[in-house]
């Protein structure tokens, strides 16, 4: 249970909440909506408890702790991902804490009273690894990253050889097998690709605690929620239904507000008209006097005005030579783990190109290496004749100093620009004010990426490499964004994921893909097009083959076609994978199904141990210690089990003819 009453915060003299009260159910699934800067992720951080209000109470329920996932991942640490996964879950410390005791045991003579001591520790610190799923934990540690498309050997791979987005997955498998009462996920599907994120979906689908989830993404707010919490003027408005819902009603509600504008401003012309009318006749002075009153009672039924856009255009651009970058033979690898190799790529004054590919592919590692940020560990990257260029990360925190405040960001940037000009475009980014002076560190997901491209604005570039410019960004800022973008002077590399945003923009696509670049001269949807032509061409439809126009020497000759012999061996062996894969399915869906009534039943168990009425009574604590013991036991059974279907479902799987 949350409970916010009267909360009341200011940002200096911006008044951020007034009075602002909300109520969220155990089992509540609330979508958290509203434009860019209305507060939504600094909401999250008054539940948290990390920002503190000027006035008003916040209220947990007892035995709760809260699961956040934020817009921007901190550095994960230099240890495995499983090293990660088990630290967040606190299952790691447990597991020192079980490995000292037993090195102590060891050590202590059977007849002392320490020995007893430390067998009492250990078995208390044993129920604590039991009820943190301390056995099992690696195999649902690997079940939920292959859920988030994580390759099999992800859990033993470093935090550090990950680009943004998977670290974002990283941080969302914790809190899941973290298993917390109590989700706050702040734009939880902006790096996900559309299989993790239906996969998130199902996985949500069955979570039984309070869900509160701030997305721009329509289809995961219907999906998940039955509640949308609308965040405006520094209040909340609360309705009964999903995201869909939420806007045919709050149209509906809009309409009934003009109506009751329209049948107002008709009685205040009346009142008015009688009030002239009749303003000098003594006979009616008492009924002008009344009337005169009641125009000052009136309380003006209003609509809330639009809210403000970002103003947005790029300067113009110092003209470049006409080679703008060379990429000779770059090569990288983290931890042993080769991302590419011997990749080149030429771009030419005024290219507007796509950088596109699989999540995990490398874009992100390539603008790090194009842009400077990193230097390859193969190969040279070389800039043409007064180029100048600037990076725009999909992490933020290499965007934005945190430690500063906005203004400290802007202030020794573009030196064209003085300190009013510099104001002026604060305002045109929706910085007014005390605005500028609020630190970058408590800033929305919204507002950081504004002032990262306000950063642009103020640098002296004919050369943008853009890594997900629009994750965080609402439909009426991207729409501005893109128009400036379609205005630029300079040569543009970008990588995003909206098919709508990158159509228009770009004229070449470039795809990463088993570590070799393959290139499209056209715009986004042309290089879907030409793609799915080519893999049908080779009769190998959804293959990892590479397309045509490739700028690394492609691994197979497309000059010809199949004969028919080969083409129905290869039907023949589909149709011999669709039997095995079917076999694998019939064999898995019970196991899973098991699995799953375990742990629901084992999720009753441990709400329970939080019940004082419980935990009053030794008996009951006993027999629930024991009946999840049992469980353990069982799933610890069916998970190897599980592992190996999966893997034969994923052998099947990646099979092709």
């Amino acid at each position: 249970m949350i409970r916010l009453t009267n909360i009341t915060l200011r940002f200096g003299e911006r008044l951020l909440f007034e009075n602002l009260s909300f109520f969220a159910s155990d089992s509540a699934r609330i979508a958290l909506v509203g434009a860019n800067g209305e507060g939504k992720t600094t909401l999250f951080r008054v539940i948290l408890k990390e920002q503190i209000p000027d006035a008003g109470s916040v209220e947990l329920s007892r035995c709760q702790n809260i699961g956040h996932l934020p817009q921007d991942v901190a550095e994960l640490g230099s240890g495995t991902v499983l090293d990660f996964l088990k630290e967040r879950a606190g299952v790691a410390a447990l597991e020192e804490d079980l490995r000292s005791l037993e090195h102590r045991i060891a050590a202590t003579a059977t007849a002392d009273g320490e020995y007893r001591r430390l067998l009492s520790m250990h078995e208390n610190v044993a129920a604590l690894f039991l009820l943190k799923d301390g056995y099992s934990f690696e195999a649902k540690a690997k079940k939920v990253l292959r859920g988030l498309g994580f390759r099999p050997n992800a859990a033993e791979t470093p935090c550090a050889v990950f680009s943004g987005g998977w670290k974002m997955r990283i941080a969302l498998a914790a809190i899941l097998l973290a298993r917390p009462p109590v989700l706050l996920l702040d734009e939880p599907t902006n790096h996900l690709d559309t299989e993790s994120m239906e996969w998130l979906e199902g996985y949500l689908k069955d979570y039984d605690g309070c869900l509160i989830t701030i997305s721009h993404d329509r289809r995961f707010l219907d999906k998940m929620t039955t509640q949308t919490a609308e965040l405006s003027r520094g209040t909340i408005t609360l309705y009964r239904g999903n995201y869909t819902w939420y806007l045919a009603e709050r149209e509906k509600r809009r309409e009934q507000l003009i109506k009751e504008m329209e049948l107002q401003r008709s009685e205040i012309k009346k009142t008015q008209e009688f009030i002239e009318r009749f303003r000098y006749k003594a006979s009616k002075a008492s009924q002008v006097q009344s009337r005169i009153k009641s125009l000052e009672r009136f309380q003006e039924v209003r609509l809330e005005s639009d809210h403000k856009t970002v103003k947005f255009h790029f300067p113009p651009c110092p003209r470049s030579g006409r080679t703008v970058l060379t990429a000779q033979d770059l090569g990288m690898a983290y931890g042993g783990k080769e991302v590419f190799r011997s990749l080149n790529l030429v771009l030419e004054r005024g290219d507007r190109v796509a950088l596109v590919g699989v999540n995990g592919a490398g874009k992100s590692t390539l603008c790090r290496l194009l842009s400077g940020e990193e230097p390859p560990q193969e190969g040279d990257v070389h800039l043409g004749f007064d180029v100048k260029r600037a990076f725009f990360s999909q992490e933020s925190p290499r965007n934005l100093n945190y430690q500063n405040t906005v203004w400290q960001e802007v202030q020794g940037l573009g030196t064209r620009h003085d300190d009013l000009a510099k104001r002026n475009l604060l305002g045109a980014f929706l910085f007014s004010g005390d605005d500028i002076h609020k630190p970058v560190a408590v800033l929305s997901g919204g507002e950081k990426a504004r002032l990262g491209l306000l950063k642009l604005l103020l640098e002296d570039t004919n050369f943008l490499i853009l890594d997900e410019p629009t994750n965080h960004l609402d439909m009426a800022t991207k729409d501005m964004f893109q128009q400036a973008l379609l205005s630029y002077g300079g040569t543009l590399l970008l990588v995003s994921h909206d098919r709508a945003f990158l159509d228009d923009l770009v004229h070449r696509v470039v795809e990463i893909r088993d570590g070799k670049l393959f290139e499209y001269r056209g715009n986004y949807s042309f290089f879907l097009e030409k793609r799915a032509e080519n893999l049908l061409a080779e009769g190998a439809e959804g293959s990892e083959d590479p397309p045509s126009f490739p700028i690394a020497s492609p691994e197979k000759d497309f000059s010809g076609r199949k004969s028919r012999e080969q083409k129905r061996e290869d039907a023949a062996y589909r149709a011999r994978l669709s039997v095995l894969r079917r076999a694998v399915i019939q064999a898995l869906d019970p196991v899973e199904k098991r699995i799953a009534a375990l742990e629901g039943e084992k999720k009753s168990l441990e709400r329970s141990l939080c019940d004082p009425a419980t935990l009053g009574n030794s008996g009951a604590v006993q027999e629930a210690l024991q009946r999840l013991g049992t469980i353990e036991k069982e799933l610890n059974n069916l998970m190897p089990r599980w592992e190996e279907l999966m893997a034969e479902m994923e052998a099947v799987t990646q099979e092709s003819p």
